[in-house]
């Protein structure tokens, strides 16, 4: 099989095709060293957020540590004032039967005194 002069020989086509699939080939390995870059930087970006997760985890379970024991305090601190208010309100029955009882023996005081200023008056 001869080549006319308008037909590229069956070599020049192959050679053509081995140029056209070497510069795929440099298109392609560029384009992979492309994606292979992204993937590294993505997977700096998940390491990073990796990270900021585990330390927001550390957080969160530290808040809510925290949290426990400050309903902890908050449920003492309610049992203490309940008791509390419970003392203040017997002291204050305490102290008002004390007054009563107080202001009872004055006036008996009082009552007797008058009594003993009638027997002596002179004195």
């Amino acid at each position: 099989m001869t080549s006319t002069p308008d037909q590229p020989s069956r070599l020049d086509r192959i050679e053509l095709l081995a140029i056209q699939n070497t510069e795929a080939i440099a298109a392609l390995t560029s384009k992979l060293n492309n994606l292979t870059d992204k993937v590294d930087n993505l997977t700096d970006k998940v390491d990073n957020l990796t990270d900021n997760v585990s330390e927001l985890t550390s957080n969160v379970n530290s808040v809510l540590a925290r949290d426990a024991i400050l309903n902890d305090v908050l449920l003492e601190l309610r049992d203490s004032h309940e008791e509390l208010k419970h003392n203040f309100e017997q002291h204050q029955r305490n102290f008002e039967e004390h007054q009563r009882s107080t202001n009872a023996a004055l006036n008996q005081l009082g009552a007797i005194l008058i009594q003993l200023t009638r027997i002596d008056p002179q004195n």
